[in-house]
């Protein structure tokens, strides 16, 4: 049977994440900016989600009748160079970025926390070997680290996933030591060490769920990035592999026939610059949300 003490107490300990929710809800709807990415967001994993429904055409079936024909109502983005059909190539493609871009991110996570968690909670040498791999890495330009293990793993999805994945673990490495640095000097922290938590008790309960909040904001800016690394390396040939639609190889195609037919590098460029465009518009109204100082 609780007491009236400790129900007094525990009454605002349950309250108060609900109104930093609710407030962060709030801030993220009057932000315009946030609202626009997160319909375009919404609306390209509508298209990857439901492709065989929204898809018009058969991606992979060509038409020699129909090769590089102009938009029209038959062919609504046109045709490329062996009569498929652009529009239903796009919405397959959008498949392969989103899937590139989440699970890129997803490899990264598991990946850089528990090193970042490790390093900023142990500190010592641990911190000094981690923190030194981690600049290490953080030397090399993001592209070039993720072409080079892409190469060396060998052209595939799967494989330029884990490439772009163990190329942005560093930046997530980084972060969440920074984050787990400031906030095991907090007051609770340092009761629940005093308490006699364990390590691993104070790094799930107290520390790992105060981390999130940033990770998700770079987590989410991260896969934009992931999404034009995958368009990259399938552009080099490194990415998904013909004839299965890709915006990065229908670029690369498209490199050809520029005067020819423009509509064939217009569409796939537009397609990234508005999937990127629009994570990068959540990212950032995700950080103005959660961002504590912010109380307005």
């Amino acid at each position: 049977m609780s007491t009236p003490i400790a129900t007094s107490v525990a009454a605002p300990a349950m309250v108060a994440p609900a109104r930093r929710r609710h407030r962060a809800w709030h801030k993220f709807k009057r932000n315009r900016g946030a609202v626009f990415g997160a319909i375009v967001v919404l609306i390209f994993a509508i298209l990857a989600l439901f492709a065989p429904w929204i898809a018009t055409h058969d991606p992979l079936q060509t038409s020699f009748m129909a090769i590089r024909k102009a938009p029209s109502a038959a062919m609504w983005l046109g045709s490329d160079e062996l009569g498929r059909d652009i529009f239903s190539r796009l919405v397959y493609g959008a498949r392969a970025s989103l899937m590139a871009g989440v699970v890129s991110v997803l490899i990264a996570l598991a990946v850089g926390v528990p090193f970042g968690l490790i390093s900023g909670y142990f500190g010592g040498w641990t911190d000094s070997i981690i923190s030194r791999a981690t600049e290490a890495l953080l030397a090399i330009p993001f592209l070039i680290l993720a072409i080079a293990l892409a190469a060396f793993l060998g052209p595939s999805l799967s494989n330029a996933m884990i490439a772009i994945g163990v190329s942005a673990a560093p930046n997530f490495v980084r972060l969440t030591r920074g984050q787990v640095l400031s906030i095991t000097k907090e007051d609770y922290v340092q009761s629940a060490r005093a308490l006699g938590a364990s390590d691993t008790r104070i790094i799930c309960r107290h520390i790992f769920p105060n981390v999130m909040p940033p990770l998700i904001v770079q987590a989410t800016i991260t896969i934009a990035t992931a999404i034009i690394a995958e368009a990259s390396l399938s552009f080099l040939g490194l990415g998904l592999q013909p004839p299965t639609p890709s915006w990065g190889s229908m670029l690369n195609t498209a490199k050809n026939f520029m005067t020819q037919a423009p509509w064939m590098s217009i569409f796939p460029g537009a397609a990234i610059f508005l999937a990127v465009l629009g994570f990068n518009m959540l990212g950032d109204g995700l950080r103005d949300a959660l961002d504590p100082r912010q109380e307005k």
